[in-house]
């Protein structure tokens, strides 16, 4: 297992420069599980845009010291799960726990974790630790599969596709099929075993607390389902009504089989509804999303499952940043009809050489978006759609929405 230290150095120095006392009380963990916006791709220079809405300057405030400088918790720990190949990084709350492209190196992101922390911490007299296993690109019908959902089963569909694959790539069938049973469950058991791992020498991840003085799991949330809205194979039905079902039973089994495999029969559970594109205004024409939507919530009413809870993440997104967003796809689409020499564009008969296309780009860019929208962009965005746009406000209220339904909960 490789081991990435990050900010611990610093971690002990402040540890012995400013102790907490905290003994005598016991140690309080939430554990953060999911794909890639779990991970968080909001970069820490979209920050200044919460500054934009007097709605979340008092988070923002929260989330910065006086001088500008992201928070540091001294009564909040976080240990993090980052790659495939066993990599983590720990230390004390911050920025930073997002995603990153190499483990031992931060890209200054954030997931939910950051305010989650920040509000877990006040909210609690005791010191706080978040586990987070988080990666990007993992669904929940095969990657996360828990125990208790069986094996994953093939459509008649997808048996002839994989006999087809397995004919043009000279393998037999038997071999995509054990690579899938391989590969069902994988990340839901590197989940567990990360967090039994964390809770085995809790003094390592949060140096001030006494092994003695205990510990409490107090939540779970998980956030994910990308991979899953998207798969067409799996959800066949999906634009249909129920076509996820499957997804709800699959999620049910995950919360029975976590609250089972941690001990804890009652542990408060938040699903984070996936929001990625905002509020539904075409039912027909967002029927996935809705469905899928609907069948993430529907495992919270189930009534065979306690203290589960649904937040919406849709009214988190930016609607601002997503009209600007339409405009820059139209950008990038009219530099690449220009490479193929589209009929209709400037270059379609192959005479414009790079400079020039670029030009080209550079003036379709300039009349299509404004000097406001172009500062706005730089200020809240900095990833794609389906990580809510990389945008740190967004972010934000999400992780403080996670920790305000336990804190609900909890009483």
């Amino acid at each position: 297992m490789r081991i990435v230290f990050g900010l611990c150095f610093w971690v002990f120095v402040s540890a012995m420069a400013f102790p907490r006392p905290c003994a005598g009380q016991r140690l309080v963990v939430y554990v953060l599980a999911g794909q890639s916006n779990m991970e968080g791709h909001a970069k820490v220079t979209t920050f200044d845009y919460l500054a934009d809405d007097p709605g979340t300057v008092p988070l923002l405030e929260r989330m910065r010291t006086k001088d500008g400088a992201p928070v540091v918790r001294d009564d909040v720990f976080i240990a993090y799960r980052t790659g495939a190949d066993g990599a983590e990084v720990m230390g004390r709350l911050t920025t930073g726990f997002g995603a990153r492209r190499d483990p031992a190196k931060s890209d200054d992101k954030i997931g939910p974790e950051f305010t989650f922390g920040i509000e877990m911490g006040d909210a609690h007299e005791a010191p706080v630790l978040i586990i987070k296993t988080a990666w990007g690109g993992k669904s929940l019908h095969t990657d996360f599969r828990p125990p208790s959902a069986g094996a994953y089963e093939f459509s008649k569909e997808q048996l002839a596709r994989l006999e087809k694959q397995a004919k043009n790539q000279n393998k037999d069938i038997e071999e995509l099929r054990r690579a899938k049973e391989e590969a069902t469950g994988r990340y839901y058991r590197d989940m567990v075993a990360y967090v039994r791992k964390v809770l085995a020498d809790l003094p390592r991840y949060c140096p001030d607390h006494d092994p003695a003085d205990g510990y409490e799991l107090r939540g779970f949330v998980w956030f994910q389902g990308w991979n899953d809205m998207v798969d067409r194979d799996t959800y066949p039905l999906r634009d249909q009504p129920g076509g996820y079902a499957e997804y709800t039973k699959c999620l049910a089994h995950f919360i029975r089989d976590v609250r089972r495999d941690f001990e804890t029969p009652d542990l408060p559970f938040v699903i984070g509804v996936m929001g990625v594109g905002g509020e539904i205004t075409d039912p027909k024409r967002e029927a996935v999303q809705l469905n899928f939507r609907k069948a993430m919530a529907q495992a919270a009413a189930l009534s065979s499952l306690r203290n589960v809870i649904a937040v919406e993440t849709a009214p988190f997104w930016e609607e601002p940043l997503e009209a600007i967003s339409e405009k820059l796809d139209r950008v990038r689409q009219f530099e690449r009809m220009l490479r193929t020499k589209n009929p209709g564009f400037p270059n379609a008969d192959g005479s414009m050489d790079a400079k020039a296309q670029q030009a080209a780009v550079a003036k379709f860019r300039s009349d299509l978006l404004s000097d406001e929208e172009e500062r706005t962009w730089l200020r809240g965005a900095s990833n794609g759609g389906y990580h809510y746009l990389g945008c740190a406000k967004t972010m934000a209220r999400i992780g403080l929405a996670f920790a305000k339904a336990l804190e609900l909960e909890s009483r």
